[in-house]
């Protein structure tokens, strides 16, 4: 390798690197400020890191708001929303992905353009239908509106499409039924596209904001993004307590970013570039 060359890779690691640093930036200040004492948050010129890490930020906040029930409440309306989507998307992918039928491609299409009408236009009918059936400040009014989505179906037939349907014939002519090469064939062979799918609804699903704040009336009700929003008007200015509830509240989201990034990369390449 030349001097060039070497010279070159060298610049490109360290933008690179300024580049990592500067997205991560923000949730590495807010973890400084979570840990900070009271009378540094609000010095000038600011500190970036704290003199003495007081860890009692986080004992207070969780004296001061239900924050184990709020995180509580978002992993469990998450993980349904996740296993939901992945149970349905992947019967249905399947379905336009392996079977033959009168209209399939028409319906596909009609089912794709689902995909661009906008969330909010559904807001308001999809209340009144939770209202109606008086799911209101439940798990289920918060579950039962994301339980299937056009998204998943897409991504996960492009991994199913992937699959040889000589494969399946051969499966057939073994004896193997419809369901049973769906369950012990296709979804370990699409693993990729359900972890894809999965780490991509988790999260999505634990930022939600709207949709919990207009169908939950009762605090105990209430998911994580609501608990943060409660917390700024318990604590006020108090910055360091602010920041400590929303690292406790972030960092599960974070976790499952970590470790499904690279499937989420992966798999919503997949699906960009195989039709």
């Amino acid at each position: 390798m030349s001097v060039q060359s070497r010279l070159t890779r060298l610049l490109l690691y360290a933008a690179l690197c300024l580049a990592a640093l500067f997205m991560v930036f923000p949730i590495l200040y807010a973890v400084s400020i979570s840990l900070m004492p009271p009378a540094e948050v609000n010095t000038f010129p600011p500190r970036f890191l704290p003199s003495s890490p007081r860890w009692a930020n986080y004992a207070e906040v969780a004296r001061s708001v239900p924050v184990g029930r709020y995180l509580l409440n978002s992993l469990v309306v998450s993980s349904a929303v996740t296993l939901g989507q992945i149970a349905t998307a992947s019967l249905s992918a399947y379905a336009f992905a392996f079977m033959n039928f009168r209209g399939k491609a028409a319906l596909f299409a009609l089912f794709m353009s689902t995909m661009m009408v906008p969330w909010e236009v559904t807001l308001i009918p999809n209340y009144l239908t939770i209202r109606s059936l008086r799911l209101l400040d439940s798990y289920t009014g918060l579950v039962l509106p994301f339980l299937a989505t056009a998204f998943g179906t897409f991504l996960l037939r492009q991994f199913f499409l992937q699959i040889p349907r000589e494969l399946e014939e051969a499966a057939r002519i073994d004896g193997c039924g419809r369901f049973r090469f769906f369950w012990s064939i296709a979804l370990p062979l699409a693993r990729p596209g359900l972890l894809t799918l999965g780490a991509y609804t988790f999260l999505s699903t634990w930022n939600q904001y709207l949709w919990p704040l207009l169908v939950t009336n009762t605090r105990l009700m209430r998911t994580v993004q609501i608990g943060v929003r409660f917390l700024m008007n318990e604590e006020g200015l108090q910055y360091h307590r602010v920041m400590a509830g929303v690292v406790l509240c972030m960092a599960p989201a974070l976790v499952v970013l970590v470790l499904g990034q690279r499937y989420l990369v992966r798999g919503l390449m997949a699906g960009g570039l195989k039709g």
